[in-house]
């Protein structure tokens, strides 16, 4: 790596492996950043150590930063690679990869000092905050809207509700009031944009646990048993992904605009429903216990216990209303961003997916946090203790994540690619 007197800082930075690509630092950020939040968060919980002072107390605070910190964070390292990639466009470069994490981490500091800073910091926070959601947004249309078969507009239009709920959170934070609102309408937008990118992902996936099980038939042991060699092929298909997405969407509308109303529990209901129907195209034999597809298919199930839960609080159930939040965040969100950084990331930094145990344990903390929290909110349950489960399974989980990906993040490519592509040869695990 050589460097000219005329070399600024900022592009001796951008020149390290880990600005090569948008998602790497934004990948490792998602980690590290989730280890930070929770650990502070268990402090709290555990000891009433402080959490930075924003508008709406230390809820709010950590509602936000899971949902507008952590989870952006994995959303712009997603499309920063992928869009160039749906749409046969250049990569972004090194600068933006640059500029956009250190625009990220500005709006971070600006909500975490906003309470102190009075109005000053909340204008601060809402200008940074949107402007960097603006600034993704403005980064990625121009390719989705000029691609010939507009295939991906899904995502521009999730990335504009999220900013518009943005917008409203400091809007109301501004103006006073509790903002509490927005944050749960940012995660029924995250669902979204889950179901949106797990249909993608999961075309690859689950067609490759489809074509390893072909191979596993095709051993004469196989055919002694009389097994069928004719599978047939995944395909994500859009009346059910959109029926899920509408069922989302319409619940996330019903609970803002009739906030813990009966009708909003129906509605969950029907969202659950529609979820759980979704899964039908997954059902595919064996290959669904591959460890890739069914950390996938996991996550719809903790997506569809979230709606099932938060309907069945809303009808009278005795039932905690944070517990169907919970899963839908801990559960459906954690494991599917922890998903992506294990199958985008690792693919396009040019190695392999990783087959170690790790990736397992971390993947079956996600969803004991998950479990955990939600059941926190059931009757007669120890509430500080499960809290504590859950919240240690998390760091534990994403620690090991910031550890394994952290090296290859950080790290130049060991194939001959040298951008942004998927692995072009085989790659020993780092």
């Amino acid at each position: 790596m050589r460097f000219t007197t005329r070399d600024t800082l900022f592009d001796q930075l951008a020149a390290r492996p880990l600005f090569m690509c948008g998602f790497r630092p934004f990948f490792l950020a998602t980690a590290g950043y989730a280890v930070i939040l929770l650990s502070i968060w268990l402090g709290f919980l555990a000891w009433g150590l402080g959490v930075p002072a924003v508008s709406g107390g230390p809820i709010v605070w950590h509602a936000y930063e899971l949902m507008f910190g952590f989870g952006l964070a994995a959303v712009a390292g997603f499309l920063l690679t992928a869009v160039p990639e749906f749409t046969g466009t250049p990569a972004l470069g090194r600068r933006v990869a640059l500029g956009m994490v250190l625009l990220w981490a500005a709006a971070r500091l600006a909500f975490w000092l906003s309470g102190t800073l009075g109005v000053v910091g909340e204008a601060l926070a809402a200008v940074l905050n949107l402007g960097f959601l603006g600034a993704l947004i403005a980064l990625v249309a121009p390719r989705l809207w000029r691609d010939p078969e507009r295939r991906h507009l899904a995502f521009l239009w999730g990335l504009g509700a999220m900013w518009l709920a943005l917008a409203g959170f400091h809007a109301d934070a501004l103006g006073g009031l509790y903002p509490m609102r927005w944050v749960k309408v940012g995660v029924g937008v995250m669902m979204v944009l889950i179901v949106v990118a797990l249909s993608r992902i999961s075309m690859r996936i689950v067609n490759d646990a489809l074509d390893a099980e072909r191979l596993r038939r095709d051993g004469a042991a196989a055919r002694r048993h009389g097994e069928d060699d004719d599978l047939p092929d995944y395909r994500a298909r859009p009346p059910r992904r959109n029926l899920a997405i509408f069922g989302v969407a319409l619940y996330t509308a019903v609970e803002f605009v009739l906030p813990g109303s009966v009708i909003a529990g129906w509605v969950a209901l029907a969202a659950a429903a529609a979820v759980l129907n979704l899964l039908n195209d997954w059902h595919v034999g064996r290959a669904l216990l591959s460890r890739w597809a069914l950390m996938l298919y996991v996550v719809y199930w903790l997506m569809a216990a979230g709606y099932a839960l938060s309907g069945l609080a809303l009808l009278g159930v005795p039932v905690a209303p944070s517990a169907g939040l919970h899963l839908l965040t801990i559960g459906a969100m954690g494991v599917s961003i922890f998903g992506v950084l294990c199958i985008a990331g690792r693919t396009h930094a040019g190695h392999e997916l990783d087959m170690r145990s790790w990736v397992l344990l971390a993947a079956v903390g996600l969803v004991v946090a998950a479990l955990a929290r939600a059941a926190s909110g059931l009757p007669g349950l120890p509430i500080a203790g499960l809290q504590a489960v859950s919240v240690a399974a998390w760091v534990v989980a994403y620690g090991l994540a910031a550890r394994y990906l952290g090296a290859v993040f950080l790290a130049p490519r060991p194939d001959s690619g040298t951008g942004c592509e998927e692995v072009l040869e085989e790659a020993s695990p780092p």
